[in-house]
């Protein structure tokens, strides 16, 4: 790449050789001239000394002469011409050599005989010179001497031929000194132009190189103008114009790159983790701290719409504002929202002020400030979260490109906001709702358990009794079917009321679901829990509540008790006694205290000793047999995959339910190989059939500690052909939150070998959140408990859609369980839940074929 230096000395040097050039040029011009001049002054020469000659002849042969006087003439001809620069030759044609006889001449070459065949005068151009010949053409008085001859032919040839190389030498010699005299004119012009081009040039690049030095960001690219600038040359006038036009079309496009940079560290940091959801305010507070390190920024705000006309707005300060200029910005942003249509008919914003960082002076604006430099974002409908509008106060200069890049910044704020408060709501919806119950606010089963773990170890280590009660409703079912669902739950919750005004403070009162709910009596003995136990029953013959038809419903209670450690040690020993106290109450007459004596005791292990049994024999009779639940695509309907649960066959047509033997199972560590009865029974039914649908299977918590398990499933689905994928083990967070470590690790290694994997009953425990964080899971089931309550609770409703939008975040399919009728699967298509199942959808079945076909038909 050449430098202007360089081009400068291409110009001097292309002048000087430009007048080389002419100089060369001319003299070779001229001198071609010259010889031109030359040759034809040496042709009429020569055609004049032969004319002259020619003449001679004539004259003297008219007179008549002798062979001798015309040899002595032709003697004096050519010797005449040796000091001359010419020499002229005669040749006697054919006609006179026979008349007279041949003479001494040259030998007749071709520009002789061209003559004498044609009759007129020819030339030639010979080494060094130019050579003329003539004809001698008879005449009438030729005839007198030339009797054989006729007028007009030719007698002979006269030659004549100049010698040039005298003449051209002095021509040339003659030419070279005006030549040389004028020969340094071109090169004074060619200097001269040289000199004004490189002092134009010189000039355009100086002007061009102030302002390209002047521009050190994007918006100096303003201070170009090379458009009022003329530079003597139309091309160089127009090549300044494109420049500035550049200029201008790059502040358009060009962003400065300390911007750029602090757009990409300030993405960096747009990464959602649960730090970041714990605190969302503390996390728009960082961003305002980095974001002033490019802009000062004083302002950030957020604006969620909470309901109808009803707005939380969120302002973030930098530092502290004065009193006058808080007030301004709430003005300003509450005018900017009734300007804009979606926002005409607001009528209450509740204002929150969080401040990035406390120290620093206090910020103080006027008005004109607030309202020439905050920029807004809004939206026509909300976004995550409930966002609906994002704004920004900022020193900015009106900048278009800074302006565009601050608007993308907003763009982006405007999710990330909305999506961290969307993501901090249904935290807490999960917190809340992972240990209670929504219907009546108190604590579910999953935390029951939790708690009464807790309470064994502590009343072990205190040594110590407790009590736990079972309750159940009499006929709860019948005020159900009677007065409808609805009614049913306000029965429900009138109900949770009695008991918990029964309770000491310290008692813990949970709905382990449906209509039964449990107590923990810390610290109390049997008569204590007896006499809480009739005070519930005293309550519950008090309520009454009045039905849509108005007519006054009552219901009563059985109560089942077990005291730790008399009748059991064990968390689930103490409620399995609880339960069947409950029960012996209910059979002997309902609405009483199952209270316990020796023999109960004895017979309620003696009918736990015979289950046990009961299960053992059927494990190896394999009597355990799978039934097949259909679950349906809600978006496509058809049914797309079947959960796999469990029954046993007793003797005759009765079935043991999975409820009543599956903690038995596990307590007395047969489960696994339940499991492995059932899924082979599963596998074979699916091989037969052609089945190439999801299967769902219930994991046992059990199969964390065994290492054969995962091996024992792989030799299963070889053994049937059944590919890992087609299966998807179900896990609960029963029995496996002290193990999650290892339940991290047991899952990977499922995963890793193509199996999928479900969430059962999400949202009923402690560890759904922890599940999703840290497990790679493909399905979520929603707990029966919010589908069933979701049409008639609000509360229910809220979370079960709060669910569907976590995991359609999370790229994980949600399904609604307990999907009973068809005004609730409509609501599960409203909320975005692609599967559903319950008894709408199909009832379980042992024959697969069956099972689909009947939901099949049933959903048509």
């Amino acid at each position: 790449m050449s430098s202007f230096k360089t081009i400068k000395a291409f110009i001097l040097s292309a002048a000087l050789g430009v007048s080389l050039v002419l100089f060369l040029g001319m003299y070779l011009v001229t001198a071609r001239v010259y010889d031109r001049a030359v040759n034809e002054s040496a042709a009429s020469l020569a055609d004049t000394v032969a004319q002259g000659t020619f003449n001679a002849m004539y004259q003297i042969m008219r007179r008549g002469w002798t062979r001798e006087q015309m040899e002595e003439f032709i003697a004096a001809i050519q010797s005449s011409s040796e000091d001359a620069t010419y020499q002229v030759d005669i040749y006697r044609g054919d006609l006179v050599s026979a008349r007279f006889g041949p003479i001494q001449q040259p030998p007749i070459d071709a520009l002789v005989e061209r003559t004498l065949f044609r009759g007129k005068p020819q030339s030639e151009e010979v080494p060094g010179g130019v050579r003329s010949a003539r004809p001698l053409i008879a005449r009438v008085e030729c005839l007198r001497c030339h009797s054989n001859a006729q007028s007009g032919d030719v007698l002979g040839v006269i030659t004549v031929q100049q010698e040039l190389a005298p003449l051209v030498a002095k021509a040339k010699s003659d030419l070279l000194l005006p030549l040389l005299l004028i020969a340094p004119l071109p090169f004074v012009v060619a200097l001269g132009v040289a000199l004004f081009l490189n002092r134009r040039i010189n000039d355009s690049l100086n002007v061009l190189q102030g302002n390209i030095d002047a521009v050190n960001k994007v918006s100096d690219l303003t201070n170009i103008e090379l458009h009022h600038i003329d530079l003597g040359f139309t091309e160089l006038n127009t090549l300044f114009a494109k420049v500035e036009e550049l200029a201008t079309k790059l502040r358009g496009v060009a962003v400065d790159k300390e911007l750029l940079e602090f757009e990409i560290r300030l993405l960096e940091k747009f990464v959602i983790t649960s730090e970041v959801v714990r605190d969302w305010r503390e996390y728009v507070g960082y961003l305002m701290v980095d974001i002033n390190k490019v802009i000062d920024a004083y302002t950030l705000f957020s604006i969620f719409k909470v309901d109808d006309e009803l707005f939380d707005l969120e302002i973030f300060w930098i530092r502290p504002p004065s009193a006058t200029t808080r007030a301004m910005l709430e003005e300003s942003v509450h005018r900017i929202l009734s300007s804009s249509p979606q926002f005409s008919d607001i009528s209450s914003v509740t204002i929150n002020h969080n401040i990035a960082q406390a120290d620093g002076p206090e910020i103080v604006l006027d008005h004109a400030d607030i309202e020439l430099q905050t920029k807004t974002l809004l939206v026509d409908t909300p976004k995550i979260g409930g966002i609906v509008g994002i704004g920004v106060h900022a020193a900015l200069k009106r900048d278009e490109m800074r302006m565009l890049v601050i608007e993308s910044i907003l763009s982006t704020l405007l999710n990330v906001v909305g999506s961290v408060k969307a993501i901090y709501k249904y935290t807490k919806d999960l917190e809340f709702y992972a240990t209670r119950d929504p219907l009546t606010n108190l604590y579910n089963q999953r935390l029951f358990w939790e708690m009464l773990g807790y309470e064994v170890n502590r009343a072990e280590r205190h040594n110590y009794p407790f009590a736990v009660l079972v309750i159940d409703l009499d006929n709860f079912k019948a005020i159900n079917d009677s007065y409808g669902h609805a009614f049913g739950d306000r029965f429900l919750q009138a109900f949770a009321n009695c008991i918990h005004g029964a309770l000491r403070n310290g008692d813990v009162l949970a709905r382990y679901g449906g209509d039964e709910f449990v107590v923990i009596l810390p610290e109390s003995s049997a008569e204590q829990a007896y006499a809480v136990s009739e005070r519930i029953l005293a309550n519950s013959a008090d309520l009454s509540l009045q039905s849509p038809d108005l007519a006054t419903v009552q219901a009563t209670v059985s109560i089942g008790i077990a005291i730790y450690p008399e009748h059991a040690k064990d968390p689930k020993d103490l409620f399995l006694f609880a339960d069947n106290m409950m029960y012996k109450a209910k059979t002997g007459g309902k609405n009483r205290i199952g209270f316990p004596t020796a023999e109960d005791v004895v017979e309620v292990f003696r009918s736990i000793g015979e289950k046990s049994l009961i299960i053992a024999n059927a494990i190896t009779e394999k009597r355990v047999v799978p039934y097949f639940q259909p679950i349906l695509d809600v978006t496509h309907n058809r049914i797309i995959a079947v959960e796999v649960l469990s029954r046993i066959h007793l003797d005759g047509a009765q079935v043991m339910g999975a409820h009543e033997f599956i903690e038995i199972a596990e307590k007395t560590g047969l489960i696994h190989k339940l499991d492995y009865v059932v899924m082979e029974k599963t596998f074979e039914q699916v091989r037969s059939t052609g089945y190439d649908g999801k299967l769902f299977i219930n994991l046992s918590p059990r199969a964390l500690v065994l290492n054969e398990f995962i091996p024992e499933v792989k030799r299963l689905t070889a053994a049937y052909q059944i590919a890992p994928a087609q299966i998807v083990f179900e896990i609960t967070e029963r029995d496996t939150v002290k193990n999650i470590t290892l339940l991290e690790q047991f899952v990977n290694d499922l995963k890793l070998e193509g199996f999928g994997l479900a969430i059962d009953d999400f949202g009923s425990g402690f560890s759904s959140f922890h599940y999703l964080k840290r497990f790679p899971i493909d399905y979520v089931k929603i707990e029966g408990d919010f589908i069933v309550n979701m049409i008639s609770d609000p509360r229910d409703r809220a979370f079960v859609h709060s669910i569907a939008d976590l995991a359609q975040q999370l790229g994980i399919q949600a399904l609604a369980e307990f999907v009973e009728n068809e005004e609730v699967l409509e609501h599960i298509r409203l909320a975005g839940i692609p599967y559903a199942q319950g008894y709408h959808i199909g009832h379980p079945s042992r024959d697969l074929p069956a099972a689909l076909a009947a939901a099949g038909q049933q959903n048509k």
